[in-house]
């Protein structure tokens, strides 16, 4: 199985088939060891396994299983919490009293955080060998950029905007979860090349939002605005497609017998895929508590 995201693109796991589609193993295509070759046994000691049994992989640490996946999204989820929580304690609080220079200081925190976050994303999604350290390091960015995000949220908006889209974010996720195995959903190429070819049209639009707002001609494609809703549901909808994507990703990397260093690039993923969400999500309840 290939895939056109970018996040499981890189692993050669994730990509391994031979010339008729079918799953490669560990040892197919090998040179096979003769009489007197280095970890050469006795014939008399080989066993034959069980009819139609394919050869086990060779991997180390272990296989990706459900469990290990769950137990790294939890730990990536924890870190992005974690810096979020820090991140709006330690900041001075947002009223009439706030100065110049102390809302400069979060916004200074919110740059840094959103920046280094989208640059270690890049790195992580086109990296051939998933690095645990990055991923975390992404997500300890990520919390700092959403920390400050939600603080001037909650400032400006209140009403709960935060706290609904927290809770409207794991909601999504049960739900596109439980949708996705009740429903059987089978995830096919022209999907993932919609869903790619809109993730990466919806980052351009970003980053094209950010060039005019340097220059004070932002179109107001990313702010809470009847055009800015527009993208918000479109966001919105594209994060649930994402996590789609996630899960498919993950049953069939359990298939395939993945080692267990891939939870981490599916944890990754998916981390992406729920963040996505929330920011949506806030933005959406930020336009229906306006006055």
């Amino acid at each position: 199985m290939q895939s056109n995201n970018p996040v499981f693109r890189r692993s050669e796991e994730f990509n391994t088939s031979n010339a008729y589609g079918n799953q490669t193993y560990a040892g197919n295509g090998g040179a096979h060891q003769g009489y007197g070759q280095t970890g050469y046994t006795d014939p008399a000691t080989w066993g034959t396994g069980q009819p139609g049994q394919a050869p086990a992989p060779v991997a180390t640490g272990g296989l990706m299983t459900i469990d290990s996946v769950v137990q790294k999204t939890a730990i990536s989820l924890v870190v992005v919490i974690a810096a979020a929580f820090v991140t709006w304690a330690m900041t001075p609080a947002i009223d009439v009293n706030t100065t110049n220079d102390e809302l400069g200081g979060l916004i200074a925190l919110m740059t840094i955080g959103s920046l280094g976050a989208f640059v270690l994303s890049m790195v992580n999604s086109f990296k051939r060998v998933i690095s645990p350290a990055l991923v975390l390091a992404f997500c300890a960015l990520e919390g700092v950029a959403l920390g400050g995000l939600s603080k001037f949220f909650d400032a400006q908006f209140g009403d709960g905007v935060v706290m609904g889209a927290v809770l409207g974010t794991f909601a999504a996720f049960a739900g596109t979860l439980a949708a996705y195995k009740f429903f059987n959903i089978k995830v096919g190429a022209k999907f993932r090349m919609f869903v790619i070819a809109a993730v990466f049209g919806m980052i351009g639009l970003s980053l094209m939002e950010l060039l005019l707002s340097m220059f004070g001609a932002e179109l107001g494609l990313f702010g809470v605005s009847s055009l800015g809703m527009l993208t918000a549901f479109a966001g919105l909808a594209l994060g649930v497609f994402m996590l789609i994507m996630d899960f498919d990703f993950v049953e069939q990397g359990i298939a395939n017998r993945l080692p267990e260093r891939e939870s981490w690039r599916a944890a990754f993923a998916m981390t992406v895929s729920l963040v996505w969400i929330y920011t949506n999500l806030l933005r959406i309840l930020a336009f229906f508590s306006q006055d």
